[in-house]
């Protein structure tokens, strides 16, 4: 069992009990925090409490998390693009329409129950048993680069750049409309939509989201362009590029009602370039996604 104990600063004072912890341990998502708490594995000076817990200065924090449990999600034997691959990090190319990790509904065929299979026990165990390995994620419907962390370690280093946006991430993507500027920086925050829970949206309030997206090539009605992530917010590229008036070809949510010129699965968005510090050595590393062969069709045929 691994302990953890804070004492609280002025600065903190007032905060929930779970956002403070995920503020402490980066690489644990406030969910599983939760989940923790709920467990009673969160003690305030001394006395176990709930996540609403607000804190106060000089109140001392315990929180303890169990010993790793062996997931119980089956390893599948499915093929997975690899592009790098050492005792720490696995990077991989991940398909179009693969679920990162298992949810209702999608408890097999995901991106974890095929790095289950490859890796064998050879994965992060922080964010639970349901996410082994899984230190931040893309969408179904986008595919390319992640980062599958091997060992706690790795875990914890790549969280930490993550949270302190110094990871490297640039998509590719193609939006409707034609851009006018080559260079330009959305910087709009996130937060959930209040007219519709299920979908984000740019909202007063929300946490700031900044996105810097630059012109690759021009057509008639679309435009290609490469968007790289200052922030790391949930569908963040999908709903700036809607909010400027320029949503993703293929968007099935945030541009829904947008005539499609041809045939193409959901949207076009590709994690292309992700680069970050090694989590052992300390050095620089980067790696490209090639474009899927659906989007280099569809950059060859775009009118």
């Amino acid at each position: 069992m691994e302990e953890f104990k804070f004492e609280v600063m002025e600065k903190d004072g007032g905060e929930r009990i779970d956002k403070f912890i995920t503020d402490c341990i980066p690489a644990l998502t406030r969910s599983y925090i939760r989940k923790m708490i709920d467990q009673e594995r969160c003690f305030v000076n001394g006395k176990a409490v709930k996540a609403s817990y607000r804190i106060k200065e000089e109140d001392v924090v315990a929180f303890s998390l169990p010993e790793n449990m062996e997931p119980d999600i089956e390893a599948e034997d499915i093929p997975l693009p690899i592009l790098y691959e050492d005792a720490d990090v696995l990077i991989v190319d991940k398909p179009k329409h693969m679920v990162v990790h298992p949810a209702p509904g999608h408890y097999s065929g995901t991106l974890v129950n095929a790095v289950m299979y490859h890796c064998k026990d050879s994965l992060s165990g922080i964010n639970g048993v349901m996410r082994p390995g899984i230190v931040h994620r893309i969408d179904k419907d986008t595919s390319g680069s992640l980062i599958i962390c091997k060992n706690d370690m790795a875990h914890n280093s790549i969280a930490a750049q993550l949270k302190e946006h110094t990871v490297n991430r640039i998509y590719h993507a193609i939006v409707y409309g034609v851009l006018n500027e080559d260079e330009m920086t959305i910087d709009a925050p996130l937060g959930r939509d209040p007219k519709d829970r299920l979908k984000i949206a740019v909202v007063p309030n929300g946490k700031r989201a900044v996105t810097h997206v630059r012109v690759l090539k021009r057509y008639q009605k679309f435009t290609y362009i490469a968007c790289r992530l200052e922030t790391g917010r949930t569908h963040q590229i999908r709903v700036h590029m809607a909010h400027i008036g320029h949503p993703i070809l293929g968007d099935e949510v945030y541009a829904p009602r947008r005539k499609r010129p041809v045939r193409c699965e959901g949207q076009t968005l590709h994690a292309k370039v992700i680069g970050f510090m090694h989590p052992a050595n300390g050095e620089y590393m980067e790696f490209d996604a090639p474009l899927p062969e659906y989007f280099r069709h569809l950059l060859e045929i775009l009118p």
